[in-house]
């Protein structure tokens, strides 16, 4: 009787077949690795409205949220970056670069793009809107709070 078994994900599973010849067959799956959190960015495909508002989404899912990448996209993850450290949504917990070979279209050689990560997590002190506001333009309340002294 041979055995087959089955690697997957470091687990290793046995599968007893009758008609297969020999000792032992090993197959060796890849499982992909794929995070639940993360969003590869693209300048061509959707608005950067779009990116932001999954963002925000998978910080309030996941406790946070990581951001990819490459080229020309590479402005859109940092403003997406800014804007919710800006609204006090998220803070950076990790900023990687680095370049990553990519295969020209028109000419078919090898060139170089710079690939950027950004990984946010949620920013655990974070305020209402209502509050960010108030406090983001202090001379508006100070207004509301003289017109009531003075009615």
């Amino acid at each position: 009787m041979a055995q087959a078994v089955l690697v997957a994900e470091s687990k290793a599973v046995e599968l007893k077949e009758d008609n297969l010849i020999g000792s032992t067959i090993t197959i060796n799956v890849k499982t992909t690795d794929r995070k639940k959190n993360r969003i590869q960015v693209s300048n061509t495909k959707k608005p950067l409205f779009f990116y932001l508002n999954l963002a925000k989404r998978y910080i309030k899912e996941h406790n946070d949220v990581e951001l990819s990448a490459l080229g020309m996209a590479i402005p859109t993850i940092v403003t997406i970056a800014e804007i919710l450290k800006a609204n006090g949504l998220a803070v950076e917990k990790k900023v990687l670069t680095s370049t990553v070979d990519s295969k020209d279209e028109n000419k078919g050689r090898l060139v170089q793009k710079a690939k950027l990560e950004i990984v946010l997590e949620k920013n655990d002190n974070s305020k209402s809107p209502a509050e960010t506001e108030s406090e983001s333009n202090p001379a508006e309340s100070e207004l509301e709070v003289d017109a009531d002294k003075e009615g």
